[in-house]
């Protein structure tokens, strides 16, 4: 297997992925999604609502704010060692909030949440959670555990995860005659023509609906879309909670984990057999 870092910044992370399978970079995708744990408040005491919002609507607001996560500093609540269910400080994470319009209508916001470690908190300060009107007050406390994407959507730790097969796009110059038609109904610009001759501008954005072959008039047509099957461009987007690189890890060593484990047991398995 061979990895290419085609982009990559703070939130997005694209990798080009050749000598795998479409079942590998699946599995891949799914352990990213619901195995790669997070932070998100789970439990919220509500001290005082003033405002026209229900405290559950409001729980559930907070529920959805992306939090930076310490995956190295905390444990899952399933694994802690306090067994508690109200958790332990090495399993959860207190955050208040306190907030009251005095003067006029106010947006409270995230970054009004004060959390009890200050290398958890939200990603960021402009979520709006609800509007005050004068007089109206909420005060609360709230508690962040780590969780995965499996049990709720809060725990994912990445807003987008998806992989397509690599392009591969042929164009038969003896009989293209750069009429230009595939230029001009291509959704993403992946084909340009320069003076007599089409040719590809920019293969890694093609979505394959092979549109240009449809409406090229040779017959059959002069562009070929196809693709390799063992050769994939894996996208990832962070919420935020974790760095795109550190969620790619992370899903890399459970999906080792869990693959030597059914080794493991089809092994057991058949022994138990013979």
């Amino acid at each position: 297997m061979e990895i290419e870092v085609l982009e990559k910044n703070d939130v997005n992370m694209r990798l080009l992925i050749r000598g795998v399978d479409t079942p590998f970079v699946n599995a891949l995708r799914r352990t990213v999604l619901a195995e790669v744990p997070c932070m998100a408040i789970d439990e919220v005491v509500i001290i005082e609502n003033s405002s026209v919002l229900q405290d559950e609507i409001i729980a559930h607001r907070l529920g959805l704010i992306p939090l930076k996560t310490d995956l190295n500093g905390y444990n899952l609540p399933e694994e802690c060692p306090c067994k508690s269910e109200f958790g332990c400080n090495l399993c959860r994470v207190s955050l208040t909030l306190d907030a009251e319009a005095k003067e006029g209508t106010r947006t409270v916001y995230s970054g009004e949440l004060i959390s009890e470690n200050p290398d958890i908190v939200p990603v960021s300060d402009k979520i709006p959670i609800v509007k005050l009107v004068k007089e109206q007050k909420l005060k609360l406390e709230a508690y962040a555990r780590l969780g995965k994407g499996k049990k709720h959507a809060k725990w994912q730790p990445v807003s987008m995860c998806t992989y397509k097969y690599y392009p591969q796009i042929k164009i038969d110059s003896k009989r293209c005659d750069a009429c230009g038609k595939c230029v001009e109904i291509c959704p993403r610009k992946v084909l340009t023509k320069n003076v007599n001759k089409i040719e590809v501008r920019d293969l890694i954005v093609c979505t394959l609906c092979q549109d240009c072959m449809d409406v090229c008039p040779q017959n059959p047509p002069a562009i070929d879309v196809s693709w390799d099957e063992n050769t994939f461009i894996f996208n990832l987007e962070s919420t935020g909670a974790l760095p795109p690189k550190r969620i790619i890890t992370e899903a890399i060593k459970i999906l080792d984990k869990r693959l030597k484990e059914f080794i493991k047991h089809v092994k057991v398995k058949t022994r138990e057999k013979s």
